[in-house]
């Protein structure tokens, strides 16, 4: 097994060698369509059309993206690409993406569904060590909302909440019992109090001896850096350890949208570089303290990675030392993945799944994240171009 050092994320031959060339080519073809901004809007309303309609589109669907960027559509086929990828020492997070649900019956399903991921992961650990929960999948978006203000709640609301509370430590206790770590995904800036009081009290009951729950910071956010020194004053004043998963961002627009409808100072940073180095600051911190910190470093920035394998290199750590753990999504940012997987670095891959229909919200902002500015699908295709000719 390799031994650490500096990976080459230019090295497209490890980045691409689960790949068949058939495979790239289509990969290709995908990234492509990605440039037609027209193409990408209109696509996703007529596929929401088209499903609606119930016309025989899921074939289609499955062969044009969907088996790209998802693992299949049940937990038993998301695991053939779990093995897939754990042949190449790359570990997979399944992610039950099926959004925007409202009722508490819902929300019960999709405990339930996520109870069932960590069962399969507690059977398979080294390839399913972590699983991941967004808080509007088991409680309704609005009483976070509520929750986040401050605003007394009515005896229903209460209760209610409770209920997500609950489902939250029922997770939690779950995956600490199986050996496992709970990712609480992040979720835009009028919820997220509430969010994050939830899981602070996860935390403290879970994160004792080692890191079982872990809250998402969004390091697009003028505020987080404070946040993650608060976090990790109170746990060393209640006597636990904190789980940092730290990301760029996903709700950027809606959060400069909403704050100049409000007429109030946006949370979001000013721009990409201030995000870039809060997101660097915060990794730097987290390895300075590993003693009471792990940190799950979600993305595909080739700078950001750079700058993880760099201090853990200065601060004499293994690649593969149980508190740091870096991720991309699958069918994105292979050269990353892959080229840290053979460095012996801990890697993992999300690995989304669930009813094709279903799974759709996901997919568009996968699409809509390719084809923006500052989106994925240009590197991509260089990459991916690269490796054809060096295959020849």
């Amino acid at each position: 097994m390799a031994s650490g050092g500096f990976p080459d994320f230019n090295n497209t031959e490890i980045a691409f060698r689960a790949r068949t060339s058939l495979e790239l080519r289509k990969a290709s073809w995908l990234f492509r369509s990605f440039n037609y901004q027209w193409l990408v809007e209109g696509g996703e309303i007529a596929l929401k059309l088209a499903f609606s309609l119930r016309l025989p589109v899921q074939s289609l669907v499955r062969f044009a993206f969907f088996d790209h960027f998802c693992g299949g559509t049940t937990i038993a086929d998301a695991l053939t690409r779990v093995h897939a990828l754990g042949e190449y020492r790359v570990r997979s997070i399944l992610d039950y993406s099926v959004e925007g649900q409202q009722s508490e019956a819902a929300f019960d399903a999709a405990l339930n569904e996520t109870l069932k991921i960590i069962a399969t992961a507690a059977n398979n650990q080294e390839l399913l060590p972590f699983t991941a929960i967004k808080m509007t999948a088991i409680g309704r978006f609005d009483l976070l909302a509520k929750a986040s203000t401050g605003t007394v709640l009515t005896r229903a609301e209460t209760a209610e909440l409770a209920l997500v509370a609950s489902r939250l430590h029922q997770l939690c206790a779950a995956s600490a019992a199986a050996g496992l770590h709970l990712l609480v995904d992040a979720e835009e800036t009028w919820i997220q109090a509430a969010v994050d009081r939830l899981v602070l009290e996860q935390m403290a009951a879970f994160n004792r001896e080692v890191v079982v729950v872990y809250n998402t910071l969004q390091m697009y956010r003028t505020d987080r850096l404070a946040y993650l020194y608060e976090l990790h004053a109170i746990g060393k004043a209640r006597g636990f350890k904190i789980g940092a998963k730290l990301v760029r961002g996903a709700y950027m627009e809606q959060e400069r949208a909403r704050a100049a409808t409000l007429g109030v100072v946006s949370p979001i940073q000013p721009n990409k570089a201030a995000t870039d180095h809060a997101f660097d600051v915060a990794i730097a911190y987290c390895i300075e303290h590993l003693a009471d910190v792990a940190v799950f470093a979600g993305t595909h920035n080739e700078d950001s990675v750079r700058h993880l394998t760099k201090r853990m290199v200065a601060a004499q750590l293994a690649p593969d030392d149980r508190r740091i753990e870096c991720s991309q999504l699958l069918g994105m940012s292979d050269n990353l993945t892959y080229n840290l997987a053979d460095k012996g670095y801990r890697v993992s891959k999300y690995v989304p799944y669930g009813p094709v229909a279903s799974v759709l919200p996901y997919l568009a902002r996968r699409a809509a994240e390719n084809s923006s500015v500052a989106g994925q699908a240009q590197r991509e295709l260089q990459l991916i171009e690269r490796e054809l000719k060096r295959r020849g």
